[in-house]
């Protein structure tokens, strides 16, 4: 678990504002939810035998004995916020969140203990359309930030519940006769969660598979006029893709579209947003039966992306506009005021007075990145302003403006 300090807080707030901008731009609502949740949420949602509930839960008993979790993940207590306040049965919600989250996991570089997502889940809406929206969605948002080029969206199917067990025992049987060949993940796997095999990192595991059954010959019919519908949607909006028929989701509640936007700018990390539909998982939470479908996107790994490939804005990082200081005894008070005036008259200012003393002002004005330094004096009762630039500010507004706006304060 990390600190993230106040040099790295305006690229958190550059990916978070741009976030809401297109959220906001596709009519999707903002819910919170909190990041303790009951341990059995997360049993039957998640699914017992995964890695998550097997070996990467916080979980601990409160004083009255009951078993808690700090949350793995987001979809489950959205769903269970949803069911609770009545916002699912019969209803259409676009709805979204974000926060930390807690898997016990071995600490890498995009990966920590707590770690933080952003969330989008839909309920209510079965066809196509609205799996397309959520990738189109993504796909605005990679563009807004810069990092469209450097994505790739895999998409599969996993079909219904039904196809997909009869597809598992296929495997099962292909990969049982084989077992001795298989890695020691793969091998424990296979008689608790073999759909995860289809995902292993191991290459020889990955060669074996080469003459595996196929997901896709098991898909039925339902799943295979919803996955094309998919596709055609997404070429329509000039969306590329790959089809990858071994991708599968880490969570058991994922059926029918499953995607992962994936990059090669960052090594071994290289899934930057995952999700698909789970139209299951509602009725297993205790509701009635509801599609829907959604994703989460790791920031750590986003912001991480965004350095990597430096598309990060230079306003981004100052941390203010306007570094204000006075150059004579006398006119600290003034100066306050005169900040504060300044502020009034141009809102989108970020300004920050010096306020210790008379000694190396240029120096420290210097070293904090402002755009604009503005060291003051006075003579004959009138201001004088020196103002040279560090970099240029992300305001419109003119050195000439600024001048005269100070003068008129000061005088005021």
């Amino acid at each position: 678990m990390n600190d993230i300090l106040p040099d790295q807080t305006p690229v958190w707030q550059f990916l978070e504002t741009t976030v809401k901008s297109v959220l906001g731009a596709y009519g999707y609502s903002e819910i919170r939810m909190p990041i303790v949740e009951q341990t059995d949420l997360f049993k039957r949602s998640i699914g017992e035998v995964t890695d998550i509930v097997e070996k990467e839960m916080y979980t601990f008993d409160d004083r009255n004995g009951e078993s808690l979790t700090l949350r793995p993940e987001g979809t489950a207590s959205c769903v269970r916020a949803g069911e609770e306040h009545g916002l699912l049965f019969n209803q259409a919600q676009r709805l979204w969140y974000q926060g930390p989250m807690f898997r016990y996991e071995k600490p890498q570089k995009g990966r920590y203990r707590q770690f933080h997502q952003i969330g989008v889940e839909t309920f209510g809406m079965a066809s196509a359309d609205i799996d397309a929206e959520v990738i189109m969605l993504s796909a605005r948002l990679w563009k807004q930030l810069g990092i469209l080029d450097a994505v790739t969206l895999q998409l599969n199917s996993l079909g219904s519940n039904e196809a997909r067990a009869e597809y598992k025992d296929a495997l099962v049987e292909y990969l049982s006769a084989r077992k001795e060949q298989l890695d020691e993940d793969s091998q424990r796997r296979l008689a608790t969660n073999p759909l995860r095999i289809l995902d292993s990192k191991d290459q020889g595991t990955q060669a074996l598979l080469n003459d595996a059954p196929e997901l896709a010959d098991y898909l039925d019919q339902d799943s295979r006029e919803h996955f094309a519908d998919l596709c055609e949607m997404l070429d329509q909006a000039g969306i590329k893709y790959e089809i990858n028929p071994r991708l599968v989701r880490g969570l058991d509640y994922y059926c029918k579209t499953v995607f992962e936007w994936v990059t090669d700018k960052l090594g071994a990390q290289g899934t930057v947003c995952a999700g698909g539909r789970y139209d299951g998982l509602v009725k297993q939470l205790g509701g009635r039966p509801t599609p829907a479908v959604g994703f989460a996107m790791g920031v750590e790994r986003l912001i991480l992306l965004l350095e990597t490939l430096e598309v990060v804005p230079e306003t981004v990082k100052q941390p203010f506009d306007l570094y204000l200081a006075a150059e004579q005894k006398g006119l600290q008070k003034r100066l306050m005021v005169l900040a504060d005036q300044l502020r009034d008259q141009i809102p989108c200012m970020r300004i920050r007075v010096h306020c210790s003393g008379l000694k190396n002002i240029s120096s420290k004005a210097r070293q904090t990145g402002a755009a604009w330094v503005v060291l003051v004096r006075e003579e004959n009762d009138s201001l004088l302003a020196n103002l040279w630039y560090n970099s240029e500010p992300s305001y419109d507004v003119q050195e000439q403006q600024l001048i005269e706006l100070l003068q008129q304060q000061w005088q005021a």
